[in-house]
């Protein structure tokens, strides 16, 4: 596929003229707290609002949270799960998701709205893990939290109404993308998941390499991380920031997954990549990487919008394509199931 990466770049005037109003949340370098109080007002309350008129009547499904003991601690889960009327003990697929944040801010309030929605339009059961955030919990706590999310899910399964051979999709936005990758990764050679296989993984926007560990290879195209981003939405600042507080080893693929030396063998992929976004060129690289190793993908690309940009701008063309790929990407991938 080719790619002309200024005219990904080029800004989409519909949205730019809506994101005049939005400002920087700042990269936490300095003062964390108001930088985690900037990204709830800035990022959160946009993506809750953007969704709220989409979510279904209650009746359409159910909420449950669960505390779920991980290595040092304890973490939570919110389980969407779909209950349509006059269907008793009827089961669906499972989504694993993990949310964005550059593994430093958000939590499960940033989409709630969403994942609500989208429980009943796709009618699977959604898992929401509030994995812990770095400073407080660096590497690797994101990674083994989410990790230990999934088994509990799959442990739960009959409690969450789930039957796995109907579709189980690990996905996730930004940073949740990134963890999401990792996961699939890690299960593929675990024996707990014999029997009990991944069908596929939605990445949006993610993250996919370290800066610092860009194979050679791949360095003339991956110029994003230094060429474009919005301060309003994901800038090189932020990402350095979070890298910084995150403290992952960059080199390691469970960090960046891109380096994972194989990626034969996993399941259907589904990615979303923004134009003018710094992790832009990552998610067309690894889309790339997977589909030269056999591995079944789409990928949507958006011109001319930054990262997560549909959180400010739902009603906006671009906006409400990002939203109905979303629904579309699911069904692609249960369709494989």
């Amino acid at each position: 596929m080719s790619l002309d990466r200024n005219a990904l770049a080029f800004p989409d005037p519909e949205v730019a003229a809506i994101l005049e109003n939005v400002n920087s949340f700042g990269s936490g370098a300095n003062d964390l707290e108001q930088a985690r109080a900037n990204f709830y007002a800035g990022v959160v309350i946009p993506a809750i609002k953007a969704a709220e008129p989409h979510v279904p009547p209650e009746s359409e499904y159910s909420v449950r949270y669960h505390r779920i003991a991980v290595k040092g601690g304890e973490i939570s889960v919110q389980c969407f799960i779909p209950t349509p009327t006059g269907q008793v003990n009827k089961t669906f697929p499972l989504l694993i998701y993990y949310h964005g944040g550059a593994w430093v801010f958000g939590g499960l309030e940033q989409d709630d709205p969403f994942l609500r929605a989208l429980c009943v339009h796709v009618q699977m059961t959604i898992v929401n893990v509030d994995y812990r955030l770095a400073p407080e919990h660096p590497y690797p706590a994101a990674v083994n939290d989410s990790y230990t999310a999934i088994k509990w899910a799959v442990e739960n399964a009959s409690a969450l109404s789930v039957d796995l051979s109907k579709g189980f999709i690990i996905g996730g936005l930004s940073a949740g993308g990134n963890l999401a990758a990792i996961m699939v990764h890690r299960a593929q050679s675990d024996p707990f998941f014999n029997g009990r296989k991944i069908t596929g993984q939605f990445l949006q926007i993610p993250a996919t390499c370290h800066p610092d560990a860009y194979p050679e290879k791949y360095k003339s195209e991956l110029v994003s991380f230094d060429t474009v981003g919005d301060e309003r939405l994901l800038a090189k600042s932020h990402m350095v920031a979070a890298y910084g507080m995150y403290r992952a080893p960059p080199a390691d693929p469970e960090c960046s997954p891109l380096l994972y030396p194989s990626h034969a063998g996993l399941p259907p992929t589904f990615l979303q990549v923004c134009g003018i976004d710094p992790l832009r060129d990552e998610g067309i690289i690894y889309e790339r990487v997977l589909r030269e190793d056999g591995v079944k993908t789409k990928i949507e690309i958006y011109p001319g919008v930054g990262h997560a940009f549909h959180a400010h701008a739902p009603e906006t063309k671009s906006g409400k394509k990002f939203g109905q790929d979303v629904v579309l990407g699911f069904q692609w991938l249960l369709q494989g199931a």
